[in-house]
């Protein structure tokens, strides 16, 4: 790749040329340098320009770019899994991974795949929808894979989505089956009649959410009805507002609820509601039961479609998105003693 265009290149030109390091983007701080430091050029023997290109074989074969919005343990683990297993079916040492945080800020998102793209970096993994945004604007040529984004068609602005965005992006959702999600809301609370659904109206994702769960809890018999707030100082009312009308409250994986679950709780529990959780971090807060999924997982996931667009075993244009290959039951157990709710064995504890 790189390394063999410098070789060509001192081939070309000749005796007396040597090999330059440097270079203006993240990805060549981090990626192996040639090894060539400048000398004499006598001190390069005739036909040895391949010398400089002694290292392991295979060894910084590939250079990938991981663009991830925040420091958090969801994003943290889907990294990690994307690294683990993007080093263990190319090899160890294969791949020179240039990792940078954007410290959830959309601008320095497009600066980092900004600086990938001059870097000429083999692949980008954008963790979150706001980097597979970034990476989107940025290069239309450089492979990229999303993971930890929801919906791909909302996150994109693509009309009806089918599941593979095509041209140069794919990726792994962290989106939980929205209908087993309303058939767990059901084996929980079979009696239940009214079910609403709270959710950021902002987070367009959310909206996407609330409105394929609505459909599958319709067609089991439930009637719902939407509560759209429109930022945090707006949720206490609606909330108030949901309780007093249902019996069970859906929320989906929605950032606002997220970072107001206690909020949320303490007005859903005093008044004997429980709240079904997109995710496994809302739930710990406000819910009584999610369906969870692993982000490790789901890295590994985006890890091995990695490996084979890099090998050319595969075509990114014709990936379809994939999602988390397992999912599991999951509940608040202090929660659900609070409210007196009797879990079926097949569901674990979080935290167990």
């Amino acid at each position: 790749m790189k390394k063999i265009l410098a070789i060509a290149m001192a081939m070309t030109m000749g005796l007396g040329l040597v090999a330059c390091g440097g270079g203006n983007s993240a990805a060549d701080s981090t990626a192996e340098t040639d090894g060539t430091a400048e000398a004499p050029a006598e001190d390069v023997p005739a036909g040895d320009a391949s010398a400089p290109e002694e290292a392991p074989s295979g060894e910084g074969t590939y250079t990938v770019g991981i663009c991830q919005l925040v420091q958090h343990e969801a994003l943290d683990a889907a990294t990690q899994g994307f690294k683990d297993a993007l080093n263990e079916e190319l090899g160890e040492g294969t791949v020179v991974f240039d990792e940078q945080n954007a410290q959830n800020d959309s601008p320095t998102c497009a600066t980092i795949i900004n600086g990938f793209v001059s870097g000429d970096v083999d692949l980008i993994l954008a963790n979150a929808t706001p980097a597979l945004q970034a990476a989107q604007a940025g290069t239309n040529e450089i492979p990229i894979l999303g993971t930890s984004v929801t919906e791909y068609g909302v996150a994109l602005g693509i009309d009806g989505f089918d599941g593979t965005v095509g041209g140069n992006i794919s990726g792994t959702s962290d989106l939980a089956p929205l209908d087993e999600q309303a058939a767990m809301l059901q084996e929980l609370f079979p009696d239940a009649k009214n079910v609403g659904l709270i959710y950021c109206t902002t987070e367009a994702n959310s909206q996407y959410q609330v409105d394929e769960v609505q459909k599958f809890l319709e067609e089991l018999g439930y009637t719902c009805k939407q509560y759209g707030f429109s930022d945090s100082n707006d949720l206490s009312a609606v909330a108030t507002t949901a309780v007093a009308d249902n019996d069970v409250l859906y929320v989906p994986t929605d950032n606002t609820v997220a970072s107001n679950a206690e909020l949320l709780n303490n007005i859903a529990q005093p008044a004997k509601v429980p709240v079904i959780a997109g995710e496994e971090g809302i739930c710990t807060g406000c819910g009584v039961a999610t369906l969870s999924i692993s982000y490790y997982d789901l890295g590994v996931a985006t890890g091995k479609m990695a490996a084979k667009i890099l090998t050319g075993a595969a075509d990114i244009s014709t990936m379809p998105i994939e999602y988390a290959p397992q999912f599991t039951k999951k509940y608040n157990a202090p929660l659900c003693e609070a409210l007196e709710i009797t879990i079926p064995d097949d569901y674990v504890a979080i935290g167990e």
